[in-house]
Formats: C-alpha cells, sequence, structure tokens
C-alpha cells in the first residue's frame, strides 16, 4: 500500500510545483482531476481534458512531469453529476473522455461518483433519504432505473477499454453508502466498485472499518480524508448545510488526516489493516479540504500521519 494524493488538494500551485511537494513530502503516486471549465466538480487545475484527448504532446508532457519526478499516475478524478437534468451532458462528457484516457495512460482506473436524477422531471437532482412522505419510495424506484440505465452503457466502454469505475460514496448522490454501492455494483457489474472515502461515512454515521469489510474486493481506489465531529452536533445533529469556510459554526468539518476520527494514527493504522485484510493493496490517495490549515500544511500532515499509520500495522500472518 503507497501513499497518494489527488493533486487537486494543492490547487493553488502549479503543476510542476504540486508534483515536487508530492515528491518532497515522500508521496508515491498521483490522482490528477479533469473537468474544470469544461465540466464536473474537479477544478482541474493540472491536467486540461481537451488537450489531452487532442494532443500527444500535452500526454507526453503529463506523463514526463509524473515520472520525471519518481511518481506514479495511479487514476483520474472525474467527478461530477452526468444524471443532472440539465449539467449532465456535460458531465458525462468529462466522464467519457476520462475513460478514454485512462486507457491511453494504462493506468486502469477511473474515479468519479454515481451523480444523482432529478425527480418527476425536475430541474434539480433530489437526494432522498427517507421512505417518508409516501411518495419518496416511487419518486426513488424511478431515480434507480435512471441510474441503472446509465451507468450500464458506462460500464460497458469502459469494460471495452479495460478500466475500472471506481465510485465514491457521497452525500447528495444516488451511491453514498456500502448498501447502494453494492446495489448498483449488482444492477451493472464488477467493473464498478468503490472509491472509498471515509470522511463522509464518518458524518453520516458509518463505521468505515465495518464498511471495508462489508465492502470487500469491491475496493477500487482510497481517499485518505478525515472529518471531525463538533460539539455543536449534539444539538444541531450531523445534518449541515452551514458553507465549509465557517469552521466554527459547523457540527463536523473535513480536516487534515490524523486530526479528525478518534484514535488518529491509531485509527488509520486500523484502517489500513482493514484495508488489506480485504485484499485491497492500492493507493492511499490524500485528499485535502481542511479549511482551517493551508494546502501544503494539510498535505504534509497528512503525509506523515499515514506513513506512521502504515509503520503500524502488525505484520501480516502466513
Amino acid at each position: 500500500m503507497r501513499i497518494g494524493l489527488l493533486t487537486d488538494s494543492l490547487s493553488t500551485m502549479t503543476r510542476a510545483d504540486a508534483l515536487d511537494t508530492a515528491a518532497e513530502f515522500g508521496i508515491e503516486t498521483v490522482e490528477i482531476g479533469l473537468g474544470g471549465p469544461h465540466g464536473g466538480w474537479s477544478p482541474a487545475p493540472h491536467a486540461d481534458i481537451d488537450e489531452l484527448l487532442t494532443d500527444p504532446g500535452a500526454r507526453a508532457d503529463l506523463k514526463r512531469a509524473v515520472r520525471s519526478r519518481g511518481l506514479h499516475l495511479e487514476a483520474f478524478n472525474a467527478a461530477g453529476n452526468p444524471l443532472h437534468p440539465t449539467q449532465g451532458e456535460r458531465d458525462d462528457r468529462i466522464l467519457r473522455g476520462a475513460i478514454r484516457l485512462a486507457e491511453e495512460f494504462e493506468i486502469g482506473t477511473v474515479v468519479t461518483m454515481s451523480g444523482l436524477p432529478a425527480a418527476a422531471g425536475d430541474r434539480f437532482p433530489a437526494w432522498i433519504t427517507t421512505v417518508w412522505p409516501p411518495e419518496n419510495v416511487a419518486l426513488l424506484d424511478e431515480q434507480w432505473n435512471r441510474a441503472t440505465d446509465y451507468w450500464g452503457g458506462v460500464v460497458d466502454e469502459a469494460s471495452r477499454r479495460g478500466v475500472r469505475i471506481a465510485v465514491e460514496m457521497h452525500a447528495n448522490q444516488l451511491v453514498y453508502s456500502v448498501p447502494t454501492l453494492q446495489r448498483l455494483r449488482a444492477e451493472v457489474g464488477p467493473t464498478l466498485g468503490a472509491n472509498f472515502d471515509p470522511s463522509h461515512l464518518m458524518w453520516m454515521g458509518a463505521d468505515p472499518i465495518a464498511a471495508i469489510a462489508a465492502l470487500g474486493d469491491a475496493i477500487y481506489h482510497v481517499h485518505a480524508k478525515d472529518t471531525r465531529i463538533e460539539d455543536r452536533a449534539a444539538v444541531a445533529s450531523h445534518l449541515e448545510t452551514t458553507p465549509n469556510e465557517l469552521v466554527s459554526e459547523r457540527a463536523w468539518n473535513y480536516v487534515a488526516v490524523g486530526t479528525g476520527h478518534p484514535g488518529g494514527v491509531d485509527f488509520w493504522a486500523r484502517f489500513a489493516t482493514a484495508l488489506a485484510d480485504a485484499g485491497y493493496d492500492g493507493p492511499l490517495s490524500i485528499e485535502n479540504e481542511d479549511y482551517s490549515l493551508g494546502q501544503r500544511e494539510s498535505v504534509e500532515l497528512a503525509a506523515t500521519t499515514l506513513r506512521e499509520a502504515l509503520q503500524r500495522r502488525p505484520a501480516p500472518t502466513t
């Protein structure tokens, strides 16, 4: 298991500076976000998807930039909502472009999210998390039918290109939990698996270690990202709409790895051990969304925490 980095975590840096920083911190693999002005949710500060798709020189430059620093390009990130009623076509284009590039770069993994359809002809996606009022069940069934049709086609294309799709379980997405990931995978097949990001499961109340065991070999990629539940949650609950930047006013916050979930390094050592027990041997790709620390400081802290956690893991039994 190696320490990786989603380079969006250093979005204020140039690509050269971000890669230099990754190498300086002993990071071994990188994940590059795609989209930016072309669609999707990544700011895409370090790669232009249109240039990569059309210009062999741009592809060669990216390969050279990564390899010259002793790094390995592990995945492309094409997060977005391809099921959105008005913006879905743009995000679908980013996702399918990322799949083509993954084949071209021979990296094999595209990280994304399931997306979320609108309900009953609405112009905005609707995240349904309860079975009441009664119409919720019918609306949810409609969403799943649309999602299954869409993802079946994407999986067919990815499979032809030898690429796996790693779907992140995230709030305001149709796939936000282990059961919903398993449901979509059962519908469209094993080309689709999980990008396991524990930070979202933490604030939603799931146990990341138990979730890893439940997913097993369906885990195709991992984001190392932490969440701290604040004292305010005791009154406000874990449902939170206060902007992420207002850290002191929120019930929970995304924080640097090692400063959130109780247990610190010990938790991340158990996390890595659980992943190994599940058969995962890919990167722990640092994703930084800590609004209380600078990007460089947060990524360095995460890399230090993960390195110590990997060293603390018990030796495998034979």
